[in-house]
């Protein structure tokens, strides 16, 4: 257990401390510092001095720092992926997938960095113009303020920190209060690294009180947020003059259609709907299928999430753990409660046994079902019976959020038309709306979000354009 705070490349012991509980055994496996307004403006201090002389240097010396992060990654991959399934509970399979996908997510950065480029512009290209030498560059922002989220402790700070440092800027990190030692060794092979940028990295943690702090501050330039719409309106509201991105919910979807491969399509929608325990952002919560193949569909979805393993997050089998909390669990079965009493028919017998939240499938489901209407982060799905595609769409789209949908079909024109139709940031064809990969744009639309995550476009996110002349 550690303790201890980064302002730049110094660690800090604070007196007050919170104590994280392992959501699974109930046993305290980390402690925190319990940061206040004071240090967030200290670390956005420090930070401000190191982003001058972090764009000062080289890429060379940016993109030798990551690889070096992603080499001591893997040396401690097993360590990582141990602490991840402490604090938050994680099955330790899912967590060595985790691990794995930071060390792509900082690599890859520094390969895109090392690409990122300018370009020249046709200054004579109108007869307003004339012949100069014009172009354009990428420079860095300055501060970077980055906020996570508990799901993914480890990685989506990686889509933060290592765009945001390898294009030269410095970043206050304030990671989630439910894993903080997952963050404190992620930050600590950034600053002990040979190839550091001293005082570019620092971590507070903290409460909303810390967060406003940093958020309202005319300090950073960038605020990278992924969380809840809830808190993502507020800094919209509270930051002022910055650039602003923005991950937040989702209500994933899926239709399938009657021409789709069905074993295909249960497989991977019961992966989707229950993967994490349901606490993905874009974990799938809403399936609309064709009548045609409801009731067939229907039962190999149970089929296949019945030899889904939960049990303990430090076994390998283990398919799905515990939810973060208490209240997680009551909400998600309040939720289930309320749908069973509207009409709502559960596929498999409803079931917590402490924080454990076992698969969770809802029939007969109705459009105007808060279990459909709301984000669940949780693992239950809920099945809708459509007619076709052209009932379903409407329905998909109509909902406040729109990160991720999907659709299982074999006709290309269908598929075609689901892509140029469904209202989403990213589009699925034969697959789960849950599936992502790090190189890829990853972002929403409506209260989904602003902005793109993935390492060109955070990077993108995360500079400025400078645009010269020369006569």
């Amino acid at each position: 257990m550690q303790a201890k705070i980064f302002f730049g490349s110094s660690e800090a012991t604070k007196e007050s401390l919170t104590k994280r509980i392992n959501p699974y055994s109930g046993e305290v496996v980390s402690l925190a510092p319990l940061c206040d307004v004071d240090d967030a403006k200290k670390a956005l201090l420090i930070a401000k001095e190191a982003a001058k002389e972090a764009r000062k240097t080289t890429i060379a010396q940016r993109c030798s720092w990551l690889l070096d992060v992603a080499k001591k990654l893997k040396e401690n991959r097993e360590d990582l992926a141990k602490t991840i399934t402490d604090e938050v509970g994680k099955p330790i399979a899912f967590a060595r997938v985790e691990v794995d996908r930071c060390i792509e997510t900082v690599t890859l950065s520094a390969e895109t960095m090392r690409t990122m480029h300018g370009e020249t512009i046709n200054s004579d290209a109108f007869a307003s113009g004339k012949k100069t030498m014009a172009f354009f560059s990428r420079v860095p922002s300055g501060v970077i303020v980055a906020i996570t989220p508990f799901n993914f402790p480890l990685n989506l700070i990686a889509h933060k920190l290592a765009p945001a440092l390898v294009a030269g800027n410095a970043v206050v990190l304030k990671p989630t209060p439910e894993a903080p030692l997952t963050a404190y060794k992620f930050a600590k092979l950034f600053i002990e690294s040979e190839f550091a940028i001293k005082d570019a990295l620092s971590v507070v943690y903290g409460d909303a009180e810390v967060g406003n702090a940093l958020i309202t501050s005319d300090i950073p330039r960038v605020i990278s947020f992924t969380g809840s719409v809830t808190v993502g309106n507020i800094i919209t509201k509270n930051a002022g003059i910055k650039k602003i991105s923005l991950e937040l919910g989702g209500n994933a979807a899926t239709y399938i259609d009657k021409s789709a491969d069905l074993d295909l399509a249960a497989a991977r929608c019961s992966i989707g709907a229950f993967v994490n325990s349901g606490q993905v952002c874009i974990s799938l919560q809403r399936i609309y299928v064709n009548a045609e193949i409801y009731d067939e569909f229907a039962s190999k979805m149970a089929y296949e999430s019945k030899k889904l393993v939960v049990g303990s997050p430090y076994s390998d089998d283990t398919f799905m753990g515990p939810l973060i909390n208490d209240e997680a669990c009551e909400r998600a079965m309040s939720w289930v409660e309320s749908a069973i009493n509207e009409g709502a028919t559960p596929m498999l017998t409803p079931r917590v046994d402490g924080r454990m939240f076992y698969p969770c499938i809802m029939a007969d489901v109705r459009e105007d079902m808060k279990i459909v209407c709301e984000e669940v982060f949780a693992p239950i799905v809920s099945l809708i019976k459509v007619g076709s595609f052209e009932e379903a769409l409407p329905l998909m789209n109509n909902s406040p959020y729109g990160l991720q949908f999907s659709i299982f079909t074999n006709d290309l024109k269908l598929a075609q038309y689901a892509i140029s139709e469904l209202d989403a940031g990213g589009i699925v064809i034969n697959d789960m709306p849950t599936l992502r990969f790090d190189i890829q744009p990853y972002g929403g639309v409506k209260l989904s979000g602003i902005g793109r995550e993935g390492p060109r476009f955070a990077i993108e996110e995360m500079t400025e354009i400078k645009s010269v002349v020369i006569c």
